[in-house]
């Protein structure tokens, strides 16, 4: 039977969303038992947090000074210490799990699952790859520990509902000191996060300027909606890259996914293909964009957007 330990990516004492997913990812191998371990200088109150999540066993806490920031070659010889308890070490394919699980493979000597997206077995899973495109069938040797990252656009989030035990973990494990923690730099906003909204408004490059892109942060304050943006207007300047939407940037999974001036690059629509319902505004009655979306407008943004907007009340 396998036993599954997951890594928790927390922030500020908060509990992303993402473990709840990869709580649901790992319930698929029909686990003997489901873990999540807390790297933190004061794991307490995001322990308290993972240990409500339906179907979690236990969740281990290691407190230390060095894990007050996710350092990847901090955390990774910690992880790489409990995984000799485990099947089946998750985390998830966001910045902190993509940075994290390479190192934890290599001191395993195993090769990374990536970005699974289903599971056939304890050790056969489905990934896509070409930009989305394909989806590949991997197998994972029985006699190696898995160590995986997790699609988590794919997998809902387990819900609360859990009262797992929290225990302190023993570690002993070396710790590099090559890699020092210099500063966070992170925008600030009153609006949804971008992976975790139910409802995100992005615009691309046909926006033509930062200051045009305010109908757009104007739209998402309407709908109480995340804002996202394609990697042309990031690379143009209009937002900082956190918002960018795509293969290289965050894939994303609304409920409605609202695309503005935006054509529809294959690797924009990789970000969002696992979106609810997908509505395009283009002027461009060609676009890519259009061939994925449920609903599809021909127009001016700069007079729909407006129009939209005041129709919202």
């Amino acid at each position: 039977m396998s036993k599954v330990l997951i890594i928790a990516e927390h922030l500020n004492g908060h509990l992303n969303d993402a473990t709840a997913r990869c709580v649901t990812c790992a319930k698929a191998f029909h686990a003997e038992s489901i873990d999540i371990v807390v790297l933190s200088d004061a794991p307490d109150a995001v322990a308290a947090q993972a240990a409500k999540i339906e179907g979690v066993a236990k969740v281990l806490t290691i407190a230390n000074a060095a894990n007050a920031h996710a350092l990847a070659q901090v955390l990774a010889p910690q992880v790489a210490q409990l995984a000799a308890d485990y099947t089946h070490v998750l985390g998830p394919s966001t910045t902190f799990g993509k940075d994290l699980m390479p190192c934890v493979a290599a001191l395993l000597g195993v090769a990374q699952v990536s970005d699974i997206m289903a599971v056939d077995g304890a050790h056969a899973f489905k990934r896509p790859i070409y930009a989305g495109n394909a989806i590949i069938s991997v197998t994972a040797p029985e006699n190696q520990t898995v160590v995986a990252t997790v699609r988590t656009a794919s997998w809902p989030a387990t819900a609360n509902g859990g009262n797992a035990s929290v225990e302190a973990a023993n570690v002993n494990a070396a710790l590099p000191t090559h890699t020092r923690f210099v500063g966070l730099q992170q925008g600030k906003s009153d609006r949804p996060d971008l992976q975790s909204a139910s409802k995100v408004v992005s615009g691309g490059r046909a926006l033509g300027s930062a200051e045009a892109f305010s109908i757009i942060y104007s739209l998402a304050d309407k709908l109480g909606a995340g804002v996202g943006a394609s990697r042309a207007a990031v690379d143009a300047g209009y937002v900082p890259s956190d918002l960018q939407v795509g293969q290289t940037g965050k894939i994303i999974a609304p409920e409605l996914y609202i695309a503005i001036g935006i054509s529809g690059a294959i690797q924009h629509l990789t970000g969002i293909k696992d979106a609810g319902t997908i509505v395009a505004i283009n002027k461009d009655s060609d676009a890519p964009i259009f061939e994925i979306a449920d609903f599809g407008l021909v127009g001016d943004l700069f007079q729909i957007v407006p129009e939209l907007e005041k129709a919202l009340g």
